[in-house]
């Protein structure tokens, strides 16, 4: 195994935090990031600090706000000038939102987006330099299955900012080959337990259009989505195999590793639709000459 230098966004709990964790276990050097190091996430900062220390592995903390572009390119510099590189990016950090769809407003949905989609961006355009100068590297997205599985009522502020990130991501895959940058994308199913995605989801602002729907026709229907979701999930699904599956995808040697990687306890029919997409796309590259964009050399 060669060793490499990490960054996972978005890491203060969740998958981020487990993902950070497992990489580090595996032997890297593993920068978690996260914004307010110093306040509200310093308790998540310490707990890293412990871990590192407890465990005997290399596992860093970096203040990191995905929101601003300062903050990025301040937490990359950091990291280039105390590792001396930078070999993998975990797209991670992200929020949910649960209610109506209608009952968010624009701004809403503008910072959802922001959060989960132009966040990428702005890491992106901070490392992919660095990546590309160094003439190899790996993005990780961590996805989700609603992008193209079933898709419950009430999370449409989500689902569509992770299917934009998902549709980015692919869109990149093929731009970075020649740069002898892989992509994977990691695909999680609905884990309701193990992360707190569910449980620090944003409501809609507009209560009284959010009353409409929850006193109205689709009384019951929230818990009746969130309910259904849960009795999906197997007793014993571990939300730590997304962390697991992303250790094992970096550890695959250099120009071998799956385009996309699904972690579906429930099977809610993701990896069909996806397996058809991802078969079409390379169809198309190979009808129009570019097939060797597919897979770095």
């Amino acid at each position: 195994m060669t060793k490499q230098v990490i960054l996972v966004t978005g890491a203060s709990s969740g998958f981020g935090a487990l993902t950070a964790r497992a990489l580090a276990d595996a032997g890297h050097t593993v920068y978690a990031s996260m914004r307010e190091t110093a306040g509200r996430n310093a308790p998540q900062v310490a707990a890293a600090a412990d871990y590192a220390r407890d465990h005997a592995v290399d596992l860093r903390t970096v203040e990191l706000d995905v929101a601003s572009e300062a903050s990025v390119a301040a937490a990359i510099d950091q990291i280039v000038a105390e590792a001396g590189r930078l070999d993998v990016l975990a797209h991670n950090a992200g929020h949910m939102s649960f209610g109506p769809a209608e009952a968010f407003t624009p701004e809403q949905y503008s910072q959802l987006f922001d959060v989960n989609v132009l966040s990428t961006q702005r890491v992106n355009r901070a490392a992919l330099p660095i990546l590309r100068r160094q003439g190899r590297g790996l993005l990780v997205w961590v996805s989700s299955s609603s992008t193209r599985g079933g898709t419950p009522p009430f999370l449409a502020p989500y689902f569509a900012a992770k299917a934009a990130m998902d549709s980015l991501a692919v869109s990149y895959a093929s731009e970075l080959t020649r740069w002898g940058i892989e992509t994977s994308i990691i695909v999680p199913g609905a884990f309701t337990k193990g992360t707190n995605h569910f449980a620090h989801a944003g409501k809609p602002a507009d209560a009284a259009v959010e009353a409409a729907y929850m006193d109205g026709p689709y009384a019951g229907v929230a818990d009746k989505a969130l309910g259904g979701l849960a009795a999906l999930e197997p007793a014993d699904a571990d939300a730590g195999e997304v962390a697991r599956a992303i250790a094992r995808v970096v550890d695959t040697p250099f120009g071998k590793r799956p385009f996309r990687v699904h972690v579906d306890p429930s099977q809610d029919g993701a990896e069909v639709v996806n397996g058809v997409a991802d078969r079409v796309r390379a169809e198309m590259f190979r009808r129009i000459g570019l097939d060797d964009l597919l897979k770095v050399k």
